[in-house]
């Protein structure tokens, strides 16, 4: 089970109210005056993780996730990049986007076998569901991300 927070403030009477991230999609209320919570922040750029905060960032979520990994060195990655940039925020409150730099994070990397850069791994609820290694257009991760919402 999901043990991450959400911090909340009430629009009406402004307490800060501390939702599981796992409830959010349940309307929660204001635990003082029992009025509807706004919803959260939405993420809209991609989350840099690293070895250390892989598993709270990437594994923890619920939800899907689309992981970036890529490298400073590769030319395809920097073509990548601002798609991923754009993706973050057409797809802000359905689909977390991350990314992961493979040289400075080698566990992670090596932990689900990246042997190319770019490759895309794409997580629901903390499993891999869809990897794609190399280059993509928009339209084929569009395309992939659709079929697993």
């Amino acid at each position: 089970m999901d043990n991450q927070h959400v911090i909340i403030a009430c629009s009406h009477c402004k307490t800060r109210n501390k939702v599981p991230s796992v409830r959010l999609k349940d309307r929660p209320i204001c635990g003082k005056c029992r009025r509807p919570l706004p919803p959260p922040a939405r993420i809209q750029h991609p989350v840099n993780v690293s070895d250390r905060t892989f598993q709270n960032e990437v594994l923890n979520h619920p939800g899907v996730v689309l992981l970036d990994c890529w490298a400073a060195w590769c030319g395809p990655c920097s073509m990548v990049a601002p798609i991923m940039d754009q993706l973050a925020k057409e797809f802000a409150g359905q689909v977390k986007v991350a990314k992961l730099n493979i040289d400075q994070n080698p566990l992670t990397a090596s932990r689900y076998h990246v042997l190319s850069v770019p490759t895309l791994l794409f997580f629901k609820n903390g499993q891999v569901v869809q990897n794609l290694a190399g280059a993509y257009g928009k339209p084929e991760i569009v395309r992939q991300l659709k079929a697993i919402i």
